[in-house]
Order: C-alpha cells, then structure tokens, then sequence
C-alpha cells in the first residue's frame, strides 16, 4: 500500500486527537473559552487527518478519482485552523466566554475564499495549475501564494501569541512554555525543509502537526496547560495561610489554592469546572449571612468588598469571607472569595474573654472580702446593743411579775414598767432595721457586676447602702465621707442598684488610698441633677493620678497600687455604667491636688 507509514501515522494522530478532546471535556468548565476554542483547532485538525487518509485509500484504492477532489474535502480544514488556532490563543487563560472583536471576523475571508477558489480551481487554475500529492511535481497557481503567505503568517502570529501568552502566565522558562514552543516550531521547521531542500509530499504537513498536538497534550497532561498561573505566584499563593478561590462570573470554580485543599479536604480535579453552589464542601459552611448569593452577585458590578463570618458546622474552623471581583480594564472577568480563617483569632477571644471573667471575679470577691471586715464591725454594735435590750426587757419582766401581787404597786407603776419595755421594743426593732439593711447590702454586692437585672430605686437608697458599707472602712482610715446631695432623694435611677453601689464605692476607696494612710481627710460625695442625668461625683484632695497614667485608665487594666492592685476596678466600673446604665465616666486630677470622678447616669 502507497503511503502506508503516512497512513498509519496520521491514524495514530487521529485517536491521540479524539483522545484529547475527551480529555479536555472532562477537565475543563464548558463554558471555557480557551478549552472550547482549542476543541475547534483539534478538529480542524482531525477533519485534515481523515481527509488525508481518505486521499490515501483513494490513491491506493480507487484510482479512477482524482486525489485532488479529496483537497476539497481537507482545505476547509486547512483554511480554518489557523484562524481555530487564533482564537485559542487570544483567548488563553480567560475565565469567562471570550468576546471576539470585531475585527476578528475578517480573519475568515482568506479562509472562506481559498475554499470558493479551490472548488472552482478546475475553470481558473487560481490555486493548481498542475496538481500532485508531491510537492516538487505540483505547480501551483497564483493565488497558492496568497493563500500560504495568509496561512504561516497567521500561524506565525498564533505562534507568538501562544508563546507569548505562556512565557507571561508561566515564566519563560517554565516547562509550559517550552514544550508549547517545541509543538509549534517543529512542523513549521519540517515543512520549511520539504518545500525547500527535501522531497516531500504533502501528507509530511499533517503528520508533523502531530508532533504539535503531542507536546502540547504534554503540556495539558503534566503541566495543566489550561489552567497555567505563573509559577512564582503559586508558590506565594500555596504559602499562605489565607484559603482562596476564583470563580468566573457563572460561579464556576476556575483556581483555588493548595490551604483551601487541604482545609476542605478536596482537590482541584475534584471541583475546577464544577458550580459553586452545588459542590458537598459548601455544606460544611454555616454562613451567619445567608445572603452570599447577592454578594456574589454585586461583586461583579463593584470594587467593593462584601464581607461575611463562616464557621463548620462542627465550629472546628471559623473563617471572615472577603468576596470581590476581578476586573481588567473596567470589565469583571471573574469573582475572588478569600477565606480568612480567624480560628486561632475565636479561640483566643473566647480564652481572654474567659481569663477577663476570672480577673472580674476576683476583683469582686478581694473587694467583698474587704467589704465583710467592715460589716462584721457594722454588725456586732446592734446585736450587742439587742442583747443588752434583752437583758433589759429581762430585768423588766422579773419585775413586772413579781409585782403583780404587790398591793404597793400602783396602777402609774404598771403603766411606768410598759413605758419601759416599749422603748426597749423600740431600739431592738431600730437595730434590728439596721442590720436587715446591712444584710440586704451584703447580700446585693455579693452578686456579679455583670448582673443585668434592673429596677428603679431612688437617691436615698443608694447613698443609704453607700453610707452602710463604707462606713468601716471611712472610720479606720480615719477620713470622713461629706455627703452634699444636690437634688432630691427621691430622685429615680432606673438600673442594677448593686452595680452603681459597688461603682461609688470603689471610687471613695480609690480616692481612701489617695491620701496614702494620712489621717483626718475629707472625701466629697455630691450628687446632682443637670438635665436629664444624675452626676455623681467623688472628689477628694490626695496625690492626684500622674499624667502618663490618665490616658490609659478606662481603656486598659491600669493600676497605681503596684502589687496592690489588679487595675480591673475602673476598668469594670467604666464598663459597667456604660453598658448597665448607658451612662458615661469623665474625671479630672491634678498631681499632687486631688481627683474628682464622676458617674453620669440618665435619670428616670
């Protein structure tokens, strides 16, 4: 058989080809422009091949037709992939359908006319003037030469386009680059010699487009050639600690990076080309914004970054999702979702957070510890003065019995004795008032600051359970509380009356300290009323806070007592009028003058 090496050649090329196409519509999103284009220039290749090998069994077979009519079938074949060829490599590494200029059309008019004259070459002789399947015997006619010149000047123009493209995606010396540019070079060096130097036929041009098809399934197969990035920017991508994802604007997922493999546990062969919205990983996200689809949506419209919080529905991760479009030259060409994974960020906030409640709960129980001191002194001076009283009403008993019987005992006498005892009635339920309030104050400080439960209660009552559980510590620090209410008592505060009353008394032992254990000093608590708001205000005449201590001392966990103290009794008091009492905290102070804090709370 004529040409049996060509023939089983270009077979071999044909299933290779076929094999590729398989491959590529497995592999790529359908609506790929790169991948769709680069089927087309296959095919135009396959349709070259089978025509080809039609001409050899015509040659072989039935020789009563001529192999020219053959050309008619393979030019339109020939004509077009270089155009086919074109596009694919205009619209490399595109993530959305190309859009073809306008001037991409007239590509096709050398094409459509090499067709028309070769079909008509029988009444001109425009194309052959002598035919052979030997290029050395052929003689061609003018129009050959345009059609050639047309053909390897846009091939050369698709070379460099391709060339271009990969070595500025990939890096010049990137294995993408080289094997594409062996594939394309090698059938334009083979046909350069037979029309120069050797004597080939024509079949040597498809057959050395095989070595273009299997460099560049070389570069499909092991180097993902569809799916090129530049290498140095997939190092620094794999290396981040940031997961992310590229989709086009169908929300198909075109790139991910390796961290986002390996924290949904997937793999890109497993969901490039897939839709976002229907893969099993997306499951495993429980968005606090069930919204993404809108985000997804603007994206593509806007610079803007839409933001949403993300966590596994086992809270083993927890992400901030950035969504934003990608744009080249004001036109969106695909949607970037960057996941920030904040679980270390959650986990520690939950632990400071934790940490903070411990800090709060010792402060309290230091300040009730000291707190009990004064009320076990507040305490023993009622119940000593009722067990006095009682003494009293026992002596008052024994004496009333035994007059009974006494007719001595007159009738003013009897009424003397009752006088007697209903004032000793009368201190034992004055007593007894005190220390019910004294317990009742205990019992309210002895709750957490973080306590929200409100109620009204009036002016009087707070400084009542401030003077109560002050007052021990005031009298052996030796300082006196000046009390000057500048509105009524009856004033009404809506809140959480045990947190305001451990508020003010951490500011009056604040401002005991500041007198450094100097005797006979007065500390003023003056309560007024402007507007809406009750100002409290605690002011005494000490050392003053140093300057570099003023500015941090709502804000942070500030002490001026050294290992004395914790710095969390502003810290909690701040905020607690802030987020109790939707009040505020301002002070002023003077090195060596005094400070003057004030509380300023909305009345009722």
């Amino acid at each position: 058989m004529e040409y049996q090496g060509f023939f089983i050649g270009l077979m071999l090329e044909i299933i290779i080809e076929i094999f590729l196409i398989a491959y590529i519509n497995k592999r790529s999103s359908k609506k790929s422009a790169v991948a769709k284009h680069f089927k087309y220039t296959i095919l135009c290749f396959i349709g070259w091949c089978v025509g080809i090998e039609i001409q050899i069994f015509v040659i072989n077979f039935v020789p009563n037709i001529s192999p020219l009519y053959i050309d008619y079938i393979v030019y339109p074949f020939v004509a077009l992939a270089p155009v086919s060829l074109f596009y694919t490599a205009a619209s490399m590494y595109s993530n959305t359908e190309f859009k073809s200029k306008k001037g991409y059309s007239l590509l096709f008019i050398i094409p459509i006319l090499t067709i028309f004259i070769l079909w008509t070459n029988s009444i001109h002789g425009l194309f052959y003037k002598v035919y052979s399947v030997n290029t050395v015997e052929t003689v061609f006619g003018p129009y050959f030469y345009i059609h050639s010149i047309y053909t390897y000047g846009l091939f050369a123009v698709d070379i460099f386009l391709l060339i271009r493209n990969t070595v500025k995606h990939s890096g010049i010396f990137s294995k993408q680059s080289i094997y594409i540019s062996i594939g394309v070079f090698l059938p334009l060096f083979i046909n350069g010699l037979g029309m120069t130097v050797l004597d080939m036929n024509i079949y040597v041009t498809p057959l050395s487009l095989f070595f273009t098809i299997a460099f560049m399934s070389i570069a499909i197969f092991r180097y993902d050639f569809l799916n090129v990035a530049p290498i140095a920017l997939k190092r620094i991508v794999n290396q981040m600690s940031d997961l992310y994802m590229v989709l086009n604007r169908d929300y198909i997922i075109s790139d991910c990076n390796e961290p986002f493999e390996k924290v949904f546990k997937t793999s890109k062969s497993k969901i490039i080309g897939k839709d976002f919205n229907e893969l099993e990983f997306t499951k495993k996200l429980v968005i606090k914004n069930k919204n993404i689809g809108n985000y997804l949506e603007n994206a593509q419209n806007t610079n803007k970054v839409y933001k949403v919080d993300a966590q596994f529905k086992d809270s083993s991760k927890f992400f901030n999702i950035e969504i934003s479009g990608i744009f080249e030259k004001k036109e969106c060409v695909g949607i970037l979702i960057l996941f920030k994974d904040i679980t270390q960020h959650v986990l520690d906030m939950e632990t400071l957070k934790q940490n903070q409640d411990t800090l709060m709960e010792r402060e309290r129980l230091a300040s009730l510890g000291q707190m009990i001191g004064g009320i076990a002194h507040n305490l023993k001076t009622p119940i000593m003065s009722i067990a006095g009283a009682m003494e009293g009403m026992t002596d008052l008993i024994k004496e009333y019995d035994e007059s009974i019987d006494d007719p001595e005992v007159t009738k003013e006498d009897h009424h003397a004795i009752a006088k007697d005892m209903k004032e000793w009635v009368t201190k034992v339920n004055s007593y007894d008032s005190y220390m019910s309030d004294i317990i009742t104050a205990v019992k309210g400080q002895s709750v957490n600051m973080n306590d929200d439960n409100s109620s009204v209660f009036t002016v009087g009552e707070l400084l009542n359970r401030i003077n109560i559980l002050m007052k021990h510590e005031l009298k052996n620090a030796f300082v006196t509380l000046n009390v000057l209410t500048k509105t009524s008592e009856k004033t009404k505060i809506v809140g959480n009356i045990n947190s305001l009353v451990q508020v003010v008394n951490n500011l009056i032992s604040n401002a005991i300290q500041s007198y450094d254990g100097v005797p006979n000093n007065v500390i003023d608590l003056i309560v007024d009323k402007k507007d809406d708001n009750i100002i409290i205000s605690v002011v005494d005449h000490g050392k003053g806070i140093p300057k570099e201590v003023q500015a941090k001392l709502f804000n942070e966990m500030i002490t001026t007592k050294g290992k004395n103290g914790t710095g969390l009794g502003l810290f909690m008091s701040y905020s607690t009028i802030r987020g109790h009492f939707k009040g505020d905290m301002n002070f002023t102070s003077k090195v060596g003058v005094g400070t003057t804090f004030n509380v300023i709370i909305p009345s009722k």
